[in-house]
């Protein structure tokens, strides 16, 4: 197995290198990928950078340079529905891009020529992922994340989601759209800008793949305030002790 870990921001990877036993550094595509050892498995860190294209283009690089056998996103996401709050952790069931619409050649929302709108992550992996962010919040939360920044953020009893992800190359901030996309998509969870498109690579080239987000924000007028402080000082802590879980868990089992 070589994990390929993917985040669209560096603060989405702090401490992963760093974590990494005998790590070296190759350039490729204006992109510094990171190979080594994480946890006893065989990794390769990557930021993609934000959007559907720089993340399908670091998907595509991760298996055909690099040769990395599962794919792993992880990252921040604004909240798809009421429910869904600030500090919660989704994992991603099946990935939309919400942007797409090739009307009146193919339906709304599908992938031209894939027959598809919604893509499934590995069911394997997105369980491996759930037991790892379930061990995270109840073993590692309440010292990996500082007390102040709990406070500030309201971070209370976070909760984990497993669903609908919908992707585009859009920041979405707005109420009305978010209420849009939730009539659009029922049961939508999370929204970001590079899951589906990472989604659609893996599916064309057979790699097992999970998305793993950390709600940021409710996807409304206030979705930029404070965005990278909570990247920083909580989704950084997230994605750290979430990734940790997870290869502590293959170690533990197994991933086919």
């Amino acid at each position: 197995m070589r994990l390929g870990i993917i985040s669209a921001l560096h603060e989405e990877q702090q401490g992963l290198v760093e974590a990494m036993e005998r790590p070296y550094k190759l350039m490729h595509g204006m992109r510094e990928y990171f190979l080594g050892q994480l946890w006893e498995i065989d990794a390769v860190c990557v930021l993609s950078r934000i959007g559907k294209v720089a993340a399908a283009m670091t998907a595509t690089t991760l298996v055909e340079k690099f040769g990395v056998t599962h794919i792993l996103f992880t990252g921040v996401a604004g909240a798809g529905a009421p429910s869904i709050r600030v500090g919660d952790i989704v994992v991603a069931e099946s990935l939309v891009q919400h942007d797409m619409d090739a009307r009146p050649l193919f339906p709304r929302f599908e992938v031209p020529l894939t027959g598809l709108t919604h893509f499934s992550s590995d069911r394997h992996m997105g369980l491996q992922l759930a037991d790892a962010a379930q061990r995270f919040l109840a073993q590692d939360f309440a010292a990996a994340i500082d007390p102040q920044e709990r406070a500030v953020f309201a971070l209370s009893g976070p909760r984990l989601h497993r669903g609908l992800v919908a992707s585009a190359d859009e920041f979405v901030s707005g109420r009305e759209r978010i209420q849009a996309l939730g009539e659009a998509f029922p049961g939508l969870l999370a929204v970001e800008m590079e899951g589906a498109a990472v989604a659609q690579v893996c599916f064309e080239l057979g790699i097992p793949f999970g998305v793993i987000r950390t709600i940021s924000d409710n996807a409304n007028e206030n979705a930029a305030t404070d965005f990278m402080r909570f990247v920083k000082s909580v989704a950084s802590r997230y994605a750290f002790h979430i990734v940790r879980q997870f290869c502590l868990g293959i170690n533990a089992s197994s991933l086919p």
